[in-house]
């Protein structure tokens, strides 16, 4: 495994576990893509066949199929690299110089023939999850700039075309809304141009070939960038099918002066044989090891639907005590509790205590929150300003602006220059205070609109997104156990990027249970459960039980926001309870492999598997029955098939479930089964769920 390299034939092979991804130089000295796929152990099978045109409307260099095609000679499909030269020359000719190698990385050098230009293409493997990180360094070794005119990270080449692209779509309160679309002919793209990565398209692409849950092949990849991005998926006429990430080139340039160099986000990419379902293991074992922070993320209270601006010392005192007394471990002070901060028209910017609210500072809330055993969190929204606010009238050139315009507001704010080293400076020290000055476990970091009026600086678009990570990195450098949560007016930074500097993300401002069962289900291909919060809350558009709304968000990292100082001490019991029960079982939901269950039944129910050491957990979801009252069949999956599991059933009903079922419950009600992982996944159990927002949660044990 790892990188093998037939030096005669300037041949690499990427060797993982199970696949195989391979380029070689041609004689040309181009980069040809050879092949991505099953593992192949001879490398020396792999040829690199001549080219020759087609005809004089098909040169070589639109057939070819490069690794990092750029702009210049007779190219006309997708390129991922366009530059002006000093002298206004806009085409590139590259050439092989080198390659570097240092265990499970690799970089080949490639040098433009004239000009100082030189493009080094990075790969790093995960041999274990069968996944390749890939970027690319521009190098400007002259001393005449170069412009960057669009860069992207890479493009992979499939060796199909009859594919279906697995995507989202949405917008703020309906984000991550899967859509499937056969590619036929056609190109897709998906981007950004408001400087997160919205929540419209996410920065990933999933295509298949006939694939399901369990079989069929799948590629995949997902961008590491928070900002403006772009995917370019084409079906070429040669009979394969080109993706393509980056760098979203609206607006944006990239000057390199001399000397200096740009290195384009990392995109990490995969290849599965065994449909979605290890596409998602793959994912999610790559997050868990590489880039989150460990531990088990602590079940959060935030105070903002129990008192939105309305926030006191006193009150959120007397929430934080409830809170704690149904079983929260962390205590989040929402918006509110800093400067003039009464509305959304208002305080951001000016990040002092408000004293009118919190007399004596924040300290006797913490200690009141430490003392009941929780953890405190608070909320800040560092990249905005409003008009309003101190700080605007101190530092008006602080915000995106042009001169002569109208400022642009969006939720009464506008959007700090935080490409700017002062308010980078400013940004940082506000947070340093106060984690300084306060014993304070958590920061959830927001932003409430897009950018806009961006200045003469094209750049800024790849800086404002820079900065924010460096800032984030400086901070928990400093203090190590904070947690941070990427908020962007709910899912607008769902991404890798954010999710390699914050160590959870918020999915939606959608807290309605039933619609988060579809945003957590296309949240689950590609992203970790575990950096996934999810809340039980007061949700004002449909009146669903207790029990349906606490296991749609046990699915994640669970968090309660809902106005608990009107709960009945019934309503308290029953809180207590499923938190304690999501206590039992955080491990396996966390850390656990993920399945999507399909069924055959006409009911619409939602099945959701997890899979952690000898702990089997199937989440079952009933939002509404219809005319048909049978039985679904549950076939579970990646369970030992010699191993005999232990779960329990109601006694009277052995096939019907009522609203909450867990393992350990009343012995009376519920009866032991014994069954063995065979029977469990080419069987399968028979189960009936009745009425509407009917759920249940069934534990399994391996003996």
């Amino acid at each position: 495994m790892g990188i093998t390299i037939d030096q005669k034939r300037n041949l690499f092979a990427l060797q993982m576990d199970k696949t195989t991804y391979a380029f070689a130089i041609d004689e040309n000295g181009l980069v040809r893509h050879l092949y991505w796929g099953k593992k192949m152990s001879n490398i020396n099978d792999l040829d690199v066949p001549v080219l020759s045109e087609i005809s004089s409307n098909d040169p070589i260099l639109d057939i070819v199929q490069e690794e990092y095609p750029v702009f210049g000679g007779m190219r006309y499909k997708e390129q991922c690299l366009k530059v002006n030269f000093a002298d206004g020359t806009r085409d590139i000719v590259y050439r092989y110089e080198s390659y570097e190698q240092n265990e499970n990385t690799l970089k080949i050098n490639l040098k433009d023939i004239h000009y100082d230009l030189t493009i080094q293409l990075n790969y790093q493997l995960y041999e274990d999850r069968d996944l390749i990180e890939r970027s690319v360094t521009i190098i400007n070794t002259g001393t005449e700039k170069i412009e960057i005119e669009a860069i992207y990270s890479g493009q992979m080449h499939l060796p199909h075309q009859a594919l279906t692209l697995t995507g989202t779509k949405g917008y703020w309160l309906a984000e991550l809304q899967e859509f499937k679309q056969s590619l036929g002919g056609s190109k897709m793209i998906m981007e950004s141009r408001r400087g997160i990565s919205t929540h419209h398209h996410s920065p990933f692409f999933i295509l298949d070939h006939h694939a399901t849950e369990t079989s069929g092949d799948v590629y995949f990849g997902a961008l590491k960038w928070s900002g403006n991005f772009k995917t370019v998926i084409e079906p070429r006429p040669y009979g394969t099918t080109l993706v393509q990430m980056g760098l979203n080139p609206h607006d944006c340039q990239i000057v390199l002066e001399g000397g200096t160099s740009f290195t384009t986000p990392e995109m990490i990419i995969g290849y599965s044989a065994d449909g979605f379902g290890k596409m998602s293991h793959q994912m999610h074992a790559y997050a868990r090891t590489y880039i989150l922070k460990g531990g088990d993320r602590p079940v959060l209270y935030n105070s903002w639907e129990a008192m939105v601006f309305d926030v006191t010392c006193e009150a959120q005192i007397e929430l934080s005590k409830k809170a704690a007394a149904m079983g929260c471990e962390l205590f989040v002070v929402d918006d509110g509790w800093f400067g003039n901060r009464n509305s959304d028209a208002d305080g951001l910017g000016d990040w002092y205590i408000n004293r009118e609210k919190f007399p004596d500072g924040l300290n006797p809330l913490i200690k009141a929150v430490k003392d009941s055993g929780m953890m405190f969190g608070i909320w800040i929204e560092p990249e905005m300003v409003n008009p309003p606010t101190q700080l605007l009238k101190d530092h008006p050139d602080w915000i995106y602006h042009f001169k002569n315009r109208v400022n642009d507001t969006s939720r009464n704010q506008l959007v700090l220059n935080v490409t700017k080293p002062e308010v980078q400076a400013f940004i940082y020290q506000m947070i340093d205070d106060l984690l300084a000055n306060h014993d304070i476990d958590y920061l959830k970091w927001d932003a409430n609109r897009p950018i806009s009026q961006t200045g003469i600086s094209r750049d800024m678009w790849v800086k404002h997104t820079q900065a924010v990570y460096e800032i984030v990195a400086k901070i928990k450098e400093k203090y190590p156990t904070v947690l941070i949560e990427a908020c962007a007016s709910g899912g607008g930074r769902v991404d890798y990027g954010a999710l390699s500097y914050f160590d959870d993300v918020w999915t939606s401002d959608n807290t309605d249970p039933f619609d988060r069962l579809t945003i957590q289900k296309t949240y689950s291909y590609l992203y970790p459960i575990k950096a996934m919060r999810a809340w039980v809350t007061d949700h004002p558009y449909r009146n669903v039980p207790l029990p349906f709304k606490f296991h749609s968000a046990m699915m994640g990292s669970l968090g309660m926001g809902c106005n608990i100082l009107n709960f009945t001490e019934a309503q308290m019991e029953e809180s207590k309870g499923f938190i304690a029960a999501y206590k039992e079982i955080r491990q396996t939901v966390q850390n656990g492999n993920f399945y999507r269950l399909e069924h055959q039944s006409t009911n619409h129910y939602h099945l959701f598997e997890y899979v952690y050491q000898a702990e089997v957990l199937l989440f079952i979801f009933l939002p509404q029955a219809n005319i048909d009252r049978g039985n679904v069949r549950v076939k579970l999956q990646g369970l030992d098939t010699e191993a005999t599991y232990v779960f329990e059933i109601p006694k009277k009903m052995t096939t019907r479930y009522g609203d909450y079922l867990f393992a350990n419950s009343n012995e009376e009600v519920f009866e032991t089964r014994n069954k063995s992982g065979a029977f469990l996944m080419y069987h399968g159990i028979d189960l009936q769920l009745n009425g509407d927002y009917a759920s249940a949660i069934i534990k399994f044990k391996k003996q």
